[in-house]
């Protein structure tokens, strides 16, 4: 699904990371811990072909990312790769429905009825008329991953989706993101510190100055 092939990326004369390889296998689940500043948010931006890298490559879905252009890398992206923020990134002036729809109409793909099964699978039936003000933090993280999963993308990226939330709120926010990845048969790449997180993970790796490397068993 996902080939991460020998990549590194410099700011200026500084690495952010060296020679970082990695395969994600279909519906797999891998979770990337690390201390701050090792690059783990920056590796999960270059997977979605967000960031340029200086050397190695990825491929998506048989597709090398490197060598689209910017139109072609946000077309794949819209159509295989549901990204969940730390911050949610939820348009405040949208209400929860038109949040969650976005992907689809984007993609040309307007699906009411998927969009109120999303909201339910996620326990935010009901909700759907707020607007993101309206809401708490996991509520809104839930929203963020309703869309991220709508347009049932081959890919799910995560970058710290429960940072910002309470120990109990992350755990129902965390069962939601694996539920509903297992049930569309998406692969999932998660970056987090909590280890509580990676409990659900097939793979448990560690990002260090050294490059990638096993943490753990999953459980």
């Amino acid at each position: 699904m996902l080939q991460v092939k020998d990549l590194s990326k410099h700011y200026g004369s500084t690495a952010v990371f060296s020679h970082v390889s990695l395969d994600v296998a279909a519906g797999e689940f891998v979770a990337l811990m690390g201390e701050s500043g090792v690059g783990k948010s920056t590796l999960l931006n270059c997977m979605a072909g967000l960031d340029p890298w200086d050397s190695g490559s990825v491929q998506l879905d048989g597709v090398d990312v490197g060598a689209l252009s910017d139109d072609q890398r946000a077309a794949l992206r819209r159509e295989k790769i549901g990204f969940v923020f730390q911050a949610f990134h939820v348009l405040p002036h949208l209400d929860v429905t038109q949040n969650v729809a976005l992907p689809l109409l984007l993609l040309g793909r307007p699906d009411a009825a998927r969009v109120a099964a999303m909201l339910k699978a996620v326990g935010l039936e009901g909700l759907g008329a707020r607007l993101p003000q309206q809401l708490s933090g996991g509520q809104l993280q839930r929203v963020a991953i309703a869309r991220a999963l709508v347009h049932s993308p081959r890919l799910i990226l995560a970058d710290e989706p429960t940072g910002n939330l309470d120990p109990e709120t992350a755990a129902v926010v965390m069962d939601a993101l694996v539920a509903q990845t297992r049930l569309h048969g998406a692969s999932l790449v998660l970056v987090t510190h909590s280890a509580a997180a990676t409990e659900k993970a097939d793979r448990v790796l560690r990002l260090s100055a050294r490059g990638l490397s096993a943490a753990s068993a999953a459980v």
